[in-house]
């Protein structure tokens, strides 16, 4: 894990997944990296280890959907908690937080709110494709 963490400051990633001996960085904002992964690779979220900038109810319910085992968060919200362990996953934080506030202000992320009703992963992966689906409907 100190290796992917390393990898996830030096590299200025804000995801760093290994599995089966391959070690992945990602750029993109929010969730992207991971909904890229759970709908093109999905066997590489299978079993692996991850290390993240920000981990909030989102991205954590998309972890264990995706059956990630390990996760380290620069950033973890307390919201995310209850979806780790619901997949079984192992975590620990460099910063605990009550919930995702988004930088351009002091609101909640607007992902956090549209998985706020989401009681499992599966839910959160739904709401969020959901969502993502209409995004793309709207600017196309």
């Amino acid at each position: 894990m100190n290796d992917l963490i390393s990898t996830l400051h030096e590299s200025g990633a804000s995801l760093v997944v290994s599995s089966r001996g391959e070690l992945r960085t990602f750029f993109k904002k929010g969730v992207r990296d991971l909904e890229d992964l759970l709908d093109h690779d999905p066997d590489f979220l299978k079993g692996a280890v991850v290390a993240d900038k920000v981990v909030g109810k989102a991205s954590a319910g998309m972890m264990a959907f995706g059956g990630v085992v390990k996760v380290y968060a620069e950033t973890l919200s307390r919201l995310a908690i209850p979806m780790l362990e619901a997949g079984g996953i192992e975590y620990s934080y460099g910063t605990l937080v009550d919930k995702i506030i988004i930088p351009e202000g002091d609101d909640r992320c607007p992902l956090e709110k549209i998985v706020s009703s989401a009681k499992t992963p599966g839910e959160v992966v739904s709401s969020l494709r959901e969502h993502f689906a209409q995004m793309r409907s709207a600017h196309s």
